[in-house]
């Protein structure tokens, strides 16, 4: 039997799809109901016709992967493993849950894996793990990381646990680690990429001048099972369709939910402004500050990724963004609106 943690989530409900159509038997984690209902919806959105039917592969499991008795029971049968679960947050104050979720989360998951004798397990990080390059070099799996140059609490737990994983790989688990970009698709619109779709429907006047690698949520869901089925052991993968900027991405929406693109760049003094305010309301009222001085410099940076491994590999063709965001549209129109 297979493993999804995280299945509620945008990459999990997403794979979970995926792995119906190919008929597995899934065992799914979820932490409360009514996730588990807007899960099942985008997989009858997917899957159409018969996916009443194949609904019924699905073991939806009650457990956190911070809980160790919900985790070694959630394990019990299980072969192969999709561990999607993970929190994204760039809020200074979520540090602490940050590192509990996503480092410590991963280490329970890969130690379990390990004990039980899993076959193999694909991991999802995120470009946020990866190194860099000088001079606007594409970014791949091998760029170095500087672990003493300045990065946010996001990346660190994300790095972090991708060490967890490559450490049970030393010790004779068999991984897969993919790194997606900005991922594209239907799920939360209050959380993740899909707070873009529902910026741009309240109306957005400002862009940050930000690029970075973008990628369909289905590619994600279908890389992270061709990669398990196949005989790839122990290795990393960038998932990035297209390197675009935040105004030609934000533009495409705009133009798919028929609303106004948002025209105006954002400066850097108006996020400062933004961050001094909210560092003042933090000293004085104890209220929350979501801008930092880290994701000050983040808005304005130009980052690209070269996928040509995965696409060697597998031979595989990567959705063009626009696609992505005209599908994503249609169904946040129908759900949102």
């Amino acid at each position: 039997m297979i493993l999804v943690t995280g299945a509620t989530g945008l990459v999990g409900s997403h794979l979970l799809a995926e792995l119906l159509l190919r008929e597995e038997k899934v065992r799914a984690l979820y932490r409360t109901h009514e996730k588990i209902k807007a899960a099942e919806y985008i997989i009858q959105q997917k899957i159409g016709e018969n996916s009443i039917k194949l609904l019924e592969n699905i073991e939806w499991f009650l457990a956190d992967i911070t809980n160790i008795p919900q985790l070694t029971d959630a394990f019990v049968d299980i072969e192969y493993v999709y561990h999607c679960a993970g929190l994204i947050s760039y809020n200074p104050k979520h540090y602490k849950l940050l590192r509990k979720i996503n480092i410590e989360g991963t280490a329970n998951v890969v130690n379990l894996a390990l004990s039980k004798r899993v076959k193999k397990l694909c991991h999802v990080s995120s470009i946020a793990a990866l190194g860099s390059e000088l001079n606007h070099q594409p970014i791949t799996e091998k760029s170095p990381r500087n672990n003493d140059a300045e990065h946010d609490n996001y990346s660190i737990t994300k790095y972090g646990a991708e060490m967890e994983v490559w450490r049970a790989s030393q010790e004779g688990l068999n991984v897969v680690v993919v790194n997606p970009g900005v991922i594209i698709g239907a799920g939360n619109w209050s959380s993740g990429s899909g707070q873009l779709f529902s910026k741009v429907h309240n109306g957005l006047s400002y862009y940050p001048p930000l690029t970075t690698g973008f990628v369909a949520v289905e590619d994600v869901a279908k890389s992270m099972v061709l990669l398990m089925q196949s005989n790839i052991e122990n290795e990393g993968f960038v998932l990035v369709a297209e390197n675009l900027s935040f105004k030609i991405v934000l533009a495409e929406i705009a133009k798919a939910l028929k609303k106004p693109e948002p025209r105006k760049k954002l400066q850097p003094w108006m996020v400062f402004i933004g961050w001094l305010f909210q560092y003042i309301g933090r000293k004085l009222f104890n209220t929350e500050q979501i801008i930092t001085k880290k994701s000050i410099k983040g808005a304005f940076g130009k980052s690209y990724y070269s996928n040509k491994k995965i696409v060697k590999l597998l031979d595989f063709e990567f959705t063009p963004i626009q696609q992505s965001i005209k599908e994503t549209s249609r169904y946040f129109i129908k759900t949102k609106v």
